[in-house]
């Protein structure tokens, strides 16, 4: 019984949500990253939201990154799905879906259930700094069409 096994509790996922929810709303270090969840009726908390502002002295710089993240019902044992929103160049993102490729993304594909949405978010923007991305060109900011469509929204204006 003096084995560290023994003494290891694992949090329940439904509580380990609720503690990233917390910390979430109340922040996170600098600022530059932040997530929630992104639909409150959600009691699987299944669906969340993360943004990232672009680091300094990087072609990010200034840019403010949405992205979604989708934690199934193995959260946290296994890492959640994280989609670029916002159109981005980088190594380890599918530029067609805005997928972040967990072959490419060490932490994802390396996994550890201590990990966090935080975490990823953190390891995302250290990877925009990281010399393969800080100067790749990006994409022209704005609302990205392409992917609008994907996600099945349509925009329409009436005049009356």
């Amino acid at each position: 019984m003096g084995s560290e096994d023994a003494s290891r509790v694992v949090v329940p996922r439904n509580f380990r949500l609720l503690e990233e929810l917390e910390r979430g709303e109340k922040g996170i270090g600098d600022g530059t990253v932040s997530y929630g969840m992104d639909d409150a009726d959600d009691v699987y908390m299944r669906s969340w939201t993360g943004t990232i502002i672009g680091p300094q002295n990087t072609v990010h710089e200034g840019r403010i990154y949405q992205l979604k993240l989708f934690c199934d019902t193995d959260y946290p044992d296994k890492p959640p799905i994280v989609r670029f929103q916002t159109r981005i160049n980088m190594t380890c993102v599918n530029q067609e879906t805005g997928m972040v490729e967990p072959s490419l993304f060490p932490m994802l594909a390396n996994w550890l259930r201590e990990y966090t949405m935080e975490d990823i978010l953190i390891g995302l923007k250290k990877e925009m700094s990281a010399l393969q991305n800080r100067g790749l060109s990006q994409p022209v900011e704005g609302n990205e069409e392409q992917r609008m469509e994907a996600k099945g929204l349509v925009l329409r204006c009436s005049i009356l």
